[in-house]
Parts: C-alpha cells; sequence; structure tokens
C-alpha cells in the first residue's frame, strides 16, 4: 500500500514560486491592488467556516502577494535592505519547516545547532573577534541590539540583573543611528531619553570629540554613561561611523563598545570592504543582519559578543523542565528567546551552495551598481548629498522643491521602487540602496532615467547658481 504523501500540493507550490520568479522583473515594483479590494477579497473568501482546498489556497495567496506587495526581490527595488534570495534558502526555510527542530536546548538538536555555529564562525574570524565569546542567529538586527543592551547593562550597571537599574544609566549613539535603540531603552527599563544623541559631521558619522565632551558633561550632571554604539552603515544613507575613535573613547570611559552592523556587517567578507569596518574587532558585541545583504530571507540576524560570561550573565536562568546541559552551551541560556527557530540553516546553505567567492562577488558588484547610480545621477544633474561605499545613494535636485512629488511620479511608473528620507544637517533627500545582486548597471540607468522623466511632471525653481567665492 502507498503511503499518502505528506503534502500532495507540492506541484501548486512549486508552480506557484516558478510563475512569480519568472515574471518578476516584468510585473510592477509596486502593489496593483487597493486595500479594500484586499479586505474585500478576504472577507468574501476566507470565513474559515470550511476547508479550503489546499491547491486553490496556494494558488490564491501567491496572486495576494503578487499583486499586493512591494516586490522587494524585483531588480529595480532600491528601497530598504530586502535583497533578493537565493533558491537554496527557499529550500533551507521549508526543511526547517518540516522538520521543525528546536534548538533552545543543544541536546534537542546538536545538528543544527552545530551548524549555526559552524556558520557563525565564519564571521566572528571574519570580524576579527577572539575566540571564547558567543554568538547566535536572531530574528533581526532589533533582536541583536536588544541583546546587547541587555548584556551592557548586565555587565555595565551594578545590580541590573536581580533589581533593575538605579541611577541614571546613559547610552550614546549618533543622530543618524537607528531607532530600535530607543525602542530597546524603553523595553529595558531606562527610559528613551537614557539615549543621547551625539552630533554627526558632514559625512553623517558620529563625532568624536562631541562624543566625548557630552559624556564628560553627563558624567558632571549625575548620569552614568555605559555603552555606546557604533554605526557601520546607518539606514537612511549608510554612514559608517569612526569605529576606532568611538572604540579608544569608549575604553578610556569604561563603556561599553556595541557595533550595530545590521546593514554593512556583510562587508567584512571581501577583502576590498573589509577596511570600512576596522574597529569592529575592538568591539564588546556586534550586531549584523544575514536577511539584508546575503541573499536570505528574512529574518536573518547575527548576535556576536566577545566574552561568552557577559551573555551567560545577562540571560542564564535555571529551571527544572529543561534538560540537564550537555557538551555545549544550551542556546536559551544565552540569547534573549527562548525556543529558537533554526535561522541559520539558510544563510549555510546560501554559503555552502553558492562559496564565498561568488557571496563575496556579489556583494562587490552591489556596490559597484551603486557607484554607477551615483555617477549617472550626477550627470543627469542631481545632487548626490551622500555616497556611501555600502551601496547606498541619498540625492536631491537643484531644482525640485518638492522631492514627494518625484516620489509618486516614480510610484505611478511602476518600475521601480525607492524611498525618502531625512539626513541630519541636509535635510529630504531621495534614497536608493542597492540590495539585490540581480541589479544591474542597466537598472541603475534606467533609474536615472525614470528620475528624469518625473522631474519633467512637476514643478521646478529657477536654477540659482552659487555666487562665486572671492579670491
Amino acid at each position: 500500500m502507498a503511503e499518502t504523501p505528506f503534502f500532495p500540493a507540492w506541484a501548486a507550490l512549486e508552480a506557484a514560486v516558478e510563475q512569480h520568479r519568472a515574471g518578476i522583473d516584468q510585473h510592477p515594483a509596486l502593489p496593483t491592488t487597493t486595500t479594500e479590494e484586499i479586505r474585500e477579497h478576504l472577507s468574501t473568501n476566507y470565513k474559515f467556516g470550511i476547508p479550503v482546498d489546499a491547491k486553490h489556497l496556494i494558488e490564491d495567496v501567491a496572486s495576494l502577494l503578487r499583486d499586493g506587495m512591494v516586490h522587494t526581490t524585483h531588480a529595480r527595488y532600491f528601497g530598504l535592505f530586502n535583497p533578493d534570495i537565493q533558491p537554496i534558502a527557499v529550500a533551507a526555510d521549508a526543511i526547517v519547516a518540516a522538520f521543525n527542530p528546536q534548538l533552545a536546548a543543544y541536546s534537542h538538536a546538536p545538528g543544527p545547532n552545530e551548524i549555526e555555529r559552524h556558520t557563525l564562525d565564519l564571521f566572528r574570524r571574519a570580524l576579527a573577534l577572539p575566540e571564547g565569546g558567543s554568538a547566535t542567529f536572531t530574528s533581526g538586527g532589533s533582536e541583536a541590539n536588544h541583546s546587547a543592551l541587555i548584556a551592557a547593562l548586565t555587565a555595565k550597571v551594578s545590580d541590573y540583573a536581580e533589581t533593575g537599574a538605579s541611577g541614571r544609566p546613559t547610552m550614546y549613539a549618533s543622530a543618524e543611528a537607528h531607532h530600535s535603540l530607543v525602542k530597546m531603552a524603553h523595553a529595558c527599563g531606562i527610559g528613551r531619553r537614557a539615549v543621547r544623541v551625539v552630533p554627526v559631521d558632514a559625512n553623517l558619522a558620529m563625532d568624536p570629540a562631541a562624543f566625548r565632551r557630552i559624556v564628560t558633561d553627563d558624567r558632571a550632571a549625575g548620569a552614568s554613561p555605559f555603552m555606546v554604539v557604533g554605526t557601520a552603515g546607518t539606514t537612511s544613507a549608510g554612514a559608517i561611523d569612526p569605529l576606532p575613535a568611538i572604540a579608544g573613547i569608549a575604553a578610556e570611559e569604561g563603556l561599553w563598545f556595541h557595533v550595530d552592523a545590521a546593514w554593512g556587517g556583510a562587508a567584512c567578507l571581501s577583502s576590498r570592504l573589509r577596511p570600512l569596518l576596522d574597529g569592529i574587532e575592538r568591539a564588546d558585541s556586534v550586531t549584523i543582519d544575514a536577511h539584508k545583504w546575503l541573499s536570505v530571507p528574512m529574518g536573518c540576524g547575527m548576535f556576536f559578543c566577545r566574552d561568552a560570561a557577559h551573555t551567560s550573565a545577562a540571560f542564564g536562568i535555571q529551571t527544572a523542565y529543561m534538560p540537564s546541559p550537555v557538551e555545549a552551551p544550551d542556546p536559551y541560556l544565552n540569547t534573549l528567546q527562548w525556543s529558537r527557530r533554526h535561522i541559520g540553516l539558510k544563510l549555510f546553505m546560501t554559503l555552502a551552495a553558492l562559496g564565498l567567492g561568488e557571496v563575496t562577488a556579489r556583494i562587490e558588484h552591489m556596490a559597484d551598481v551603486a557607484d554607477r547610480l551615483a555617477f549617472g545621477l550626477r550627470a543627469a544633474g542631481w545632487r548626490v548629498v551622500h555616497h556611501s561605499p555600502l551601496a547606498v545613494v541619498t540625492f536631491t535636485h537643484p531644482e525640485v522643491v518638492d522631492l514627494d512629488s518625484v516620489l509618486q511620479h516614480v510610484y505611478r511608473e511602476g518600475g521601480a521602487w525607492i524611498s525618502k528620507t531625512v539626513l541630519t544637517g541636509h535635510g529630504a533627500a531621495l534614497r536608493a540602496c542597492v540590495t539585490n545582486h540581480r541589479t544591474s548597471a542597466a537598472d541603475a540607468d534606467a533609474l536615472v532615467e525614470i528620475l528624469e522623466r518625473a522631474v519633467d511632471q512637476v514643478p521646478r525653481t529657477e536654477l540659482i547658481e552659487p555666487t562665486p567665492l572671492a579670491d
């Protein structure tokens, strides 16, 4: 007697995925259906009273996604840090879902835990962090930053682990740092005002002199500085803080030094780009998101701490119901999560299937395409506000006051997706980031053409030439 297949609708799933991938770059990058239409479809067809045939369900859900989302895997998606994905990574997520390993206790899943340890160690070595630390996969950069904050508070604030924050614990980040830090300060009980904003220089990087001055002033005012966050690839502009200088001040002041390299950290794999991260090896902790620049599905963050004793102190707990520890640390005793999905398999399988050479070549290719985009924008009369070597370009037009109108024309045309941001000291700017290894120089050129058509459709101010400086 033949066994019943676990999932008879595999063929429908395969067809839906293949059809989507085959037509992704010909489909508009933006949604083609309205919120009202989506809600009407769901309320009419999914009352959950009777079962829905699996094949029909797959086809219908694929249609909802195809028409109802910004396509972050589109070759002309120049938006937030969302990459195209590797087929082998999709397979990895399917394997994880089917096998459903529980990684909280090492003894429950030595195979999956060793796969993750082996993968994380590649990045630890590339970051030049010492052996003897801890490393774990996280749901993303926010969880990794949260983990760093808890570890720093536990290490630097007296009796925080048992009684909570006392005094006025104060942490520091640049004006361009990620706002997850503010949310985490709130969650950890030290309050949003505990995050002190350090001014940035003309390159949107933290000003070390201002950082030192603010720490001195805060101590004099009765605060208790305990942590500084340097960013390697800010969200708005891809700016890189001066990590060596920040590390030096942190050491002098006795502060925990965390590097939020959620975006730029993958550059550690490239010999060409690795110097951009100089100083990261001095960090007490580091955040990297594999789902930003390494072609794996969300979410796949990584958290590194140079001393495992700090994560044990921060997250260790005694229980009677968990299995006894075996020859390796139990992840639930060293991380913020308890139940743990096998997050790292998709990165492991991507690295194994492509090889480091190809992964590195793709990272460098994306940086090159961003260089091409910046060159094309300047040639077409745009003003590049900031061009990061980490493949982010922010720009304005000297004759356009209302950038939102340009953005809306780009969206209406539908052939590409970019975003708007506000940069400290510069104001509003358009933002394009290259996160897709399939994005080509031709796609960068096409974006410039789309922007030029948009500019032709919006009101323009008279171009005022700058007054020459006196001799």
